[in-house]
């Protein structure tokens, strides 16, 4: 087994770079590690089935790690290091340098799902509408970014809401077809997306998508929604602001082309069609939450 080191430089405050993991991992004993990047992906071709890639960066630099890993057979360990680390928190590991080290030297590995789109995969949400506004903000305001955090994504969509502009769209799965106008549509892989807001229902063992989507309404009618959607874990049954349905595979047509976002970064427009690959990913794991079925049964301990 190889240990591929993926450290991108430009991920979170800087501070959690290449040199910064290597002297963690030393600490448990691993030091026989081979650099690489995404620049120059000729190390891809040398990568055997369970090999481990260890990506330290934000959820993109995760998410095309990911890709590489599903394509080779090879084992995922986030190092998180970025401004949300969303994926890293399905995991069950502590987000402490030795915590995260120690959970890679066990080398406990869990069989996850991704979902793949048209032309890639998201290990989190992809989103229409509204919920793209804070990744596309953050990502064309790199001091923003740098300067809040996990914040900035909030900041984003606390100044978007209060539009209330909508758009025409339909959504189909094998659940039926809702169409209407929305504020914003949720497609969810993984428990969380923004900096750890959480998406009712979904998660990394399910074998299923939650969509979500959000009407719109007034002001009063969206807080209300809201907040009962935190305090009920799922969204309000006697109020059809928010709707959810869980379902293997999602299509977004909308009137006019909206931008879709995957993990943070734009990747295209409407049509969008998403499917879950249920257990396409062997990642390295602490605990897995709660909200992932049967984890057990697809739990293996490196020999």
């Amino acid at each position: 087994m190889t240990d591929w080191l993926l450290a991108n430089p430009k991920a979170g405050d800087g501070e959690r770079n290449a040199d910064f993991w290597q002297a963690h991992l030393a600490e448990v004993g691993l030091t026989d590690l081979r650099l690489c990047d995404l620049d120059d992906q000729g190390w891809v071709d040398l990568l055997a089935p369970g090999d481990r890639v260890l990506a330290a960066g934000g959820d993109g630099s995760v998410n095309a790690a990911a890709r590489i890993c599903r394509d080779t057979g090879a084992t995922l360990a986030v190092l998180p290091s970025g401004t949300a680390n969303d994926f890293f928190r399905n995991l069950g590991i502590e987000n402490r340098p030795e915590a995260i080290c120690q959970a890679v030297a066990a080398n406990r590995s869990l069989a996850l799902d991704v979902a793949e789109y048209d032309g890639g995969i998201f290990l989190n949400v992809a989103h229409v509408g509204l919920g793209t506004m804070p990744a596309r903000d953050a990502n064309s305001d790199d001091e923003t970014k740098q300067r809040f955090g996990q914040l900035s994504y909030g900041l984003s969509l606390v100044r978007r809401v209060f539009s209330r502009r909508g758009f025409r769209a339909t959504v189909y799965t094998d659940q039926g077809t809702l169409s209407g106008r929305w504020l914003t549509i949720a497609i969810a892989n993984g428990t969380y997306f923004g900096g750890g807001s959480e998406v009712p229902n979904a998660g990394i063992t399910t074998g299923e998508l939650a969509v979500v989507g959000v009407r719109t309404a007034s002001i009063p009618s969206l807080a209300m929604a809201f907040v009962l959607t935190r305090l009920l874990g799922r969204p309000p049954r006697d109020n059809d602001t928010v709707v959810e349905v869980q379902s293997p595979w999602c299509r977004i047509s909308a009137r006019r082309p909206k931008t879709v976002t995957v993990d943070g970064d734009v990747a295209g427009s409407t049509p969008f069609n998403a499917t879950c690959q249920p257990g396409k990913l062997r990642v390295v794991v602490g605990e897995v939450s709660s909200s992932s079925r049967s984890p057990d049964a697809n739990a293996q301990n490196a020999r």
